[in-house]
């Protein structure tokens, strides 16, 4: 054999039974419209972060929320708008996760004396799993934003609806009036409220302090449905 003749290749063993093989190797690149979704949802985590971490709405800047997410400040008009549009869709969605409370509590169809311990421990089972937005709502209620705050008013009406409608399922509450039970639905969601408060105002290693909050909680709740039995819609 000549020295100038070369001895043909063979082909690598894996290779040749999976043709396939560098294509599974290789990462599939990511679709414009996944690497926009991405962007997005880093700017949106971004803000509630910084909220999470007692920031002010009104004290984020959109060069903070932008330096943060790992984006130019030019990135983020590709997104949002403003900062108040930002905060708008944070607010959809932190409510989408308190009707996803809700759903949760009436599924299951616990007995009455059991619907009150039910709640609570999803509430606060709630809050642990989604601390920072119910954290963003809590301290964007008392923003200077009148943008937020209106809209924040709204969904909180909204979700009192929501929950006035379900409590009309109860026997004991099916003579009430509408106006009755948005006021009761309305004292359970202020007590809800309260409670969410007060969680978060807990260190996230202070279980004893948490399950003493989830106790007043329940105790506070069954106060207040003791007079259900006894009022009378007028």
């Amino acid at each position: 054999m000549s020295k100038h003749t070369r001895t043909p290749r063979r082909p690598h063993p894996q290779r040749a039974l999976d043709p396939l093989a560098d294509d599974q190797r290789a990462p599939r690149r990511r679709t414009q419209a996944e690497r926009r979704q991405q962007t997005r949802r880093a700017l949106l985590d971004a803000a509630l972060e910084q909220m999470d971490s007692r920031e002010s709405f009104d004290a984020l800047s959109l060069r903070s929320v932008a330096r943060a997410a790992g984006v130019v400040p030019n990135a983020f008009y590709r997104h949002f708008a403003s900062m108040d549009e930002l905060g708008l869709v944070l607010i959809d969605e932190s409510f989408r996760t308190l009707r996803a409370m809700l759903r949760e509590a009436r599924e299951g169809g616990p007995p009455p004396d059991h619907v009150i311990k039910r709640s609570v421990e999803i509430l606060v089972r709630q809050v642990r799993d989604h601390r920072q937005h119910f954290a963003f709502i809590a301290r964007a209620r008392y923003t200077g934003n009148g943008v937020l705050r209106h809209m924040i008013r709204n969904e909180i009406r909204l979700f009192t609806s929501e929950l006035a409608t379900d409590l009309a399922r109860f026997a004991v509450l099916r003579d009430w009036t509408t106006e009755d039970l948005q006021m009761i639905a309305g004292l359970l969601v202020n007590a809800m409220i309260a409670t969410v408060e007060a969680i978060l105002d807990v260190p996230t290693a202070a279980p004893h302090a948490e399950a003493e909050i989830e106790r007043i909680a329940e105790k506070q709740l069954r106060l207040t449905m003791l007079a259900v039995p006894h009022w009378r819609s007028q």
